[in-house]
């Protein structure tokens, strides 16, 4: 059995000098930094802190509305808080992008349009119209055959 030992705390496989220095290049957690409100070697030390010790449990604070507004931080109705959960859920918040924007994929656009086609007419390939033809493809599919072999 791998118990660990009591108050011994399960965290990074890692050198934390290793990890600080990752964190600290990294864009995403300098992007996350941003979102939060916080100072990039804040966040990056909150983010060790939790990853040093596995056990523990982030700390949440309820204040009143009225707390918060006496401290400069913005009431958000539970509306305002709904709309942000599924703008999250959709990925439409600030700084998330739209991931199928870098696709450049529309619906609409018509089919080639300026893009190298094996097809260079942009015609959809037919079926043969013959129907003993077509009969004859349906048969070699439905025995698992791919026609004559010589």
């Amino acid at each position: 059995m791998s118990q660990q030992a009591p108050g011994k705390k399960r965290g990074l496989s890692r050198p934390v000098e290793v990890v600080r220095a990752e964190l600290l290049k990294d864009p995403e957690t300098k992007r996350i930094a941003d979102a939060v409100g916080m100072k990039l070697e804040d966040y990056v030390e909150l983010v060790l802190e939790y990853a040093q010790d596995k056990d523990k449990e982030p700390m949440l604070n309820v204040v009143s509305d009225e707390e918060l507004k006496a401290n400069g931080f913005p009431v958000h109705t539970v509306e305002e808080v709904g709309e942000f959960l599924v703008a999250g859920a959709k990925g439409e918040l600030p700084g998330q992008g739209n991931p199928f924007a870098k696709s450049e994929f529309e619906a609409g656009k018509s089919a080639g349009a300026g893009k190298p086609s094996l097809n260079p007419a942009a015609e959809t390939p037919k079926a043969p119209q013959d129907e003993a033809k077509r009969q004859e493809l349906m048969d070699q599919l439905k025995k698992g055959g791919g026609g004559t072999r010589g």
